[in-house]
């Protein structure tokens, strides 16, 4: 769904060794990023160096001598070896190679004069006797943070400024302002890639996945009361279209709106029915106004070709012993009673390709969702949309059960009825968040290729309760 990076032939996480698939632009243990990793280094032999001795040959000419610099058969040149200042240890015998410090490598001599010398300014090691022979060493890197504050303050190094973030990667930047490590450069977790909430009776879960660099999704749930005082439970979930700009921004402004439309109307008495119809237009006027900023739309992917922001929405309200359920789009609600005995059953029908294709008789359920084609939305909230039309329903159950409301990232492992009954825990309707967490575990064990969010609403019924009612709009 999001843009998508050049893929990684790796096949080992490098930071963390997780075994990764083809495809994977972000670890599913770790979340490194791997579109960033260095390509590997082109095989360049090493140039072993020695120090150049008394009697060398001026200006770098060839000489003889048991000091003097001999061609090795690559075409490298050796030359003697010589005390590096400040070491005590006396110079490498025989003309051995003199390894350099961490961080710093011996350069090419530069000719300059009768004897070698590096450029002003540049640090030196000089040969014995003559005072010739100089080499210019590179600029030291960066120190690493990880020992360079513990050099002289060791607590300083382990401890960082309070309210200061450490990076997941590797483990000793702090991250900058803007999300990534000061030290190695990793982007770090964003706070949506993993939320759980839970209310009262409700909860729900989102999930970046395995295969995206955010999450898209975004959810709401509340809890209020009618006028006469019973409880009203709201669960949102929005769905990113990633083919248009900024649907991270999309899908979170429709599931405030729509939440908060929802806690303004149901107090005040509204039908359930009509509450979550307004809810559903509040939420696309939200999404529209995105279009208008054109400004930061550039700004927050540069890169990224421009159009009109745009989620899907489902949601479900309990209220006065009624389940009422609202969509643009393709994300769904199931029905799973707390008597497995009984069937469970799909309340939103998609705005899809495929669920076009099936009503329209073109092709049966099997033909239309193997195609290609069979996910490509009809239905969305977004400037770019066709007319909005809100669909709703509401259900009066006849025995206690749970609802479940996700997003395709779930769905998509969990497709029929009996599929999703299936994987949600028996104990759902006593543990939702639990429940949730489960639910989100099944679709990222399942290769987790989208982002990932359901609310589980369990529905009690008062035991003189019978008979069900259901009406769509």
């Amino acid at each position: 769904m999001s843009q998508m990076h050049q893929e990684t032939a790796l096949s080992r996480c490098p930071n963390c060794e997780e075994p990764l698939e083809s495809g994977d632009l972000f670890c599913g243990a770790c979340g490194y990023d791997l579109s960033v990793v260095p390509a590997p280094p082109q095989d360049h032999p090493t140039i072993a160096m020695t120090m150049p001795v008394e009697g060398g040959a001026p200006g770098g000419t060839a000489a003889s001598g048991p000091g003097a610099p001999t061609a090795a058969a690559s075409g490298s040149v050796e030359w003697s070896a010589a005390p590096v200042a400040g070491r005590s240890e006396p110079p490498a015998p025989g003309g051995a190679p003199v390894h350099a410090p961490a961080g710093v490598r011996f350069d090419r001599p530069k000719a300059s004069g009768p004897g070698l010398s590096s450029d002003s300014g540049a640090a030196s090691v000089s040969g014995p006797g003559s005072g010739s022979g100089d080499f210019e060493l590179a600029a030291p890197v960066a120190p690493d943070p990880r020992t360079s504050a513990g050099a002289a303050f060791p607590e300083a190094a382990l401890t960082p400024p309070e309210g200061t973030k450490l990076c997941v990667a590797c483990r000793a930047g702090h991250v900058d302002p803007d999300g990534y490590c000061e030290n190695c450069g990793h982007a770090q977790p964003r706070e949506r890639d993993h939320m759980e909430q839970e209310l009262g009776s409700v909860a729900a879960v989102s999930d970046r996945g395995l295969r995206h660099h955010r999450n898209e999704d975004s959810f709401a749930v509340s809890t209020t009361a009618l006028p006469d005082g019973s409880p009203a439970v709201v669960a949102i979930v929005c769905d990113g279209v990633s083919s248009a700009s900024r649907p991270d921004e999309a899908s979170a402004a429709a599931a405030i709106a729509a939440n908060e439309s929802l806690l303004e109307s149901l107090p005040r008495g509204a039908h359930p029915q009509q509450a979550m119809h307004e809810a559903i237009v509040a939420a696309a006027e939200s999404v529209n106004s995105l279009a208008h900023d054109d400004g930061r739309a550039q700004e927050h992917e540069p890169h990224h070709h421009q159009n009109a922001p745009a989620c899907t929405l489902v949601g479900a309200v309990m209220a006065g012993g009624l389940l009422v359920v609202g969509w643009v789009g393709d994300s769904r609600v199931y029905w799973v009673p707390d008597d497995r005995t009984t069937p469970p059953a799909r309340l939103t029908e998609d705005d899809s390709w495929a669920a076009q294709m099936v009503a329209t008789g073109l092709m049966n359920e099997a033909e239309a969702y193997a195609d290609e084609r069979a996910h490509a939305i009809t239905g969305w909230l977004g400037a770019d949309a066709y007319e909005l039309e809100p669909h709703t329903a509401s259900f009066k159950p006849d025995r206690p059960g749970l609802v479940v409301v996700c997003t395709d990232g779930l769905w998509n492992y969990a497709e029929s009825a009996a599929e999703m009954a299936a994987v949600v825990p028996p104990d759902a309707h006593e543990r939702p968040l639990h429940g949730a967490q489960v639910l989100v575990g099944h679709a990222l064990d399942g290769g987790g290729h989208d982002n990932v969010t359901v609310a589980l609403l369990p529905f009690a019924v008062p035991p003189q309760g019978a008979g069900s009612a259901y009406s769509t709009a």
